[in-house]
């Protein structure tokens, strides 16, 4: 799906320097350092407009969050929300998520969220996929020992496809809901689409892993 330019997008990024961080490599092994607090740090790959990170940096403020999107017509949505609640714990990366070593250390993060990521149905498009082996090994490399990997989508054929990939790479599976909004979970923060894919009436997926380890 092609994605409307904002006007005035990267320009609005560029004048909020101290949410969205341009040059995240300088902050690889320190970033601490760009909160108020050292806290355990949680990220959201592929955070698109931000509403999941925003509210979960309001409901958990002993816990620093860092959003990584890769569209500035998206990213500029989630920053205009920071902008608005001035979260002293969010920070805003706008990176390709294959990158991800190169921007943080090893053991660095404490969670990482995958929340309703780009399906890429096509099997030439799979490398894309952010539980393909590949990021796995990047989460791997980044997280602590004992952080995990929260998933959550509506699409059947990429849960399926994440099991099996989680599996190979030997992760061990947590929790595991195959409708989590006819589950008994409290306090689920909804992601954009969430809200419009559960109204449409779509299962919704989720699970929890974690590398051998990590326990």
């Amino acid at each position: 799906m092609r994605l409307r330019n904002k006007p005035g997008a990267e320009d609005k990024l560029l004048a909020y320097g101290q949410y969205v961080v341009s040059t995240p490599e300088e902050w690889k092994g320190r970033w601490n350092e760009r909160f108020d607090k050292k806290q355990p740090l949680h990220i959201e790959i592929g955070m698109g407009k931000g509403r999941f990170l925003i509210e979960m940096a309001k409901q958990n403020p002993g816990i620093n969050y860092i959003g990584i999107e890769l569209q500035t017509s998206v990213i500029v949505s989630a920053l205009e929300k920071q902008i608005e609640e001035d979260l002293p714990n969010v920070q805003l990366l706008q990176v390709n998520a294959q990158n991800l070593q190169s921007f943080f250390d090893k053991g660095e993060v404490d969670r990482i969220y995958l929340t309703f990521s780009d399906p890429w149905p096509k099997n030439r498009h799979e490398k894309r996929r952010l539980t393909y082996k590949d990021f796995l090994y990047s989460y791997e490399t980044i997280l602590d020992e004992q952080g995990e990997l929260h998933f959550k989508t509506d699409n059947q054929k990429l849960f399926e496809y994440s099991l099996i990939s989680f599996s190979e790479k030997g992760m061990i599976l947590k929790e595991l809901y195959l409708d989590l909004h006819n589950s008994e979970v409290e306090n689920n923060i909804m992601t954009e689409y969430e809200e419009k894919f559960s109204r449409k009436g779509n299962r919704i997926y989720k699970t929890v892993a974690y590398f051998p380890e990590s326990k």
